[in-house]
């Protein structure tokens, strides 16, 4: 387990692309459903009802009429295949595509997918995949010995979706709506303040204010009569302006990994941390009672329990007026605080109102 600090004392300048996302401007899900060929007996078993007739369909497209239980399915897996089609993606544009076994399939590897539609949340097909699937792992053996690495039930496919239909991005004509990824009143205004400073009533032609901050997730940026037909290029020098984004203070705690990271704004009250630890250790052990000789007893097993208790000396440390997180880090390591110690003690802080930031738990 780790202790992390973020000690970053002057705040930095992000550009607004890092900061917002133009409404509109999306990537898209796409999802399909396909069977992967090829594979060397790793494929479904014949219990998989829907492997069979997957095979069967795509056989008889072609020509061929087979039925279902005359059919042996070991070097075919049934896979669902998604892949994210980016913004304003056009006809011919080759994309990833991420294939998944969905039914026993013990092994991807060496597989070739078969041609798959990709659809979207409208049901349109806007892509189809086809080709050769990489895993990141393997599993080797037979009889019951195995060997698995990583995991080869997944595998995914470089390049191998190519894109049929436009994607759904719309640009924007007349207004931008630049949706905030952290929602923030003050950061909210300061991005409208700079685009009003760099587009505003200096420029030619240009509004006095064409940015108004909606909310504190949404600012709206009307697009200069300059740029009416060259929305391209507005928005082009737009996510290139930089803007202080302004972060709350806070703590985040994760149990799981044993991490804590500071924020730069988090700020320590005067306060005095007394800790110790108080150690509780139970020992069994079992003695056998054996009976005299020619007795009618039987042996036993008895048990016999020590509880032993053992108290640390409290340690303390005192953080004065001003203390930083800095300070704070050290103060911990001083009195040989444990991660959980930290955590704990950090809750506690946040209880008697000298830790000036929420704690956030993943």
């Amino acid at each position: 387990m780790a202790l992390l600090a973020l000690l970053s004392c002057a705040a930095s300048a992000a550009r607004l692309k890092d900061l917002v996302a133009i409404e509109g401007v999306r990537d898209n899900q796409l999802i399909g459903y396909g069977v992967v060929v090829g594979l060397a007996g790793t494929g479904d078993t014949q219990q998989t009802v829907f492997s069979n007739q997957s095979l069967t369909n795509l056989l008889e497209r072609m020509g061929v009429s087979v039925s279902p239980t005359a059919i042996r399915v070991k070097n075919t897996a049934a896979v669902m295949v998604t892949a994210t089609l980016p913004p304003f993606a056009q006809p011919g544009l080759h994309i990833d595509s991420t294939v998944a076994a969905v039914a026993d399939c013990s092994n991807l590897q060496g597989g070739i997918l078969v041609l798959t539609s990709l659809r979207g949340a409208d049901g349109q097909v806007y892509a189809v995949a086809q080709g050769p699937v990489v895993t990141g792992g393997f599993a080797a053996g037979r009889r019951g010995s195995t060997q698995t690495v990583n995991h080869p039930t997944v595998g995914r496919s470089p390049n191998g979706a190519t894109v049929e239909r436009t994607a759904p991005s719309v640009t924007p004509k007349s207004v931008v709506r630049l949706q905030l990824q952290q929602a923030d009143f003050t950061t909210a205004m300061r991005v409208a303040d700079a685009v009003n400073l760099k587009f505003g009533s200096n420029a030619a032609g240009a509004k006095a204010a064409p940015a108004q901050a909606e909310n504190a997730g949404l600012v709206s940026v009307a697009i200069p009569p300059a740029y009416a037909d060259r929305a391209t290029a507005f928005l082009s020098e737009l996510e290139n302006l930089t803007v202080e984004a302004d972060r709350p203070a806070r703590v985040v705690i994760n149990e799981r990994t044993g991490t804590i990271i500071f924020g730069k704004d988090v700020h320590i009250a005067p306060v005095a941390i007394l800790h110790g630890n108080l150690n509780v250790e139970i020992q069994t052990s079992f003695a056998v009672s054996q009976p005299l000789p020619l007795s009618n007893g039987t042996t036993e097993v008895v048990p016999q329990t020590t509880v032993g208790a053992k108290e640390e000396k409290a340690r303390n440390v005192l953080l004065k007026q001003g203390a930083t997180v800095e300070d704070l880090v050290h103060a911990l390591a001083a009195i040989g605080s444990t991660p959980r110690d930290v955590i704990a003690i950090l809750q506690s802080l946040r209880t008697a109102g000298a830790l000036e930031a929420d704690i956030e738990v993943m």
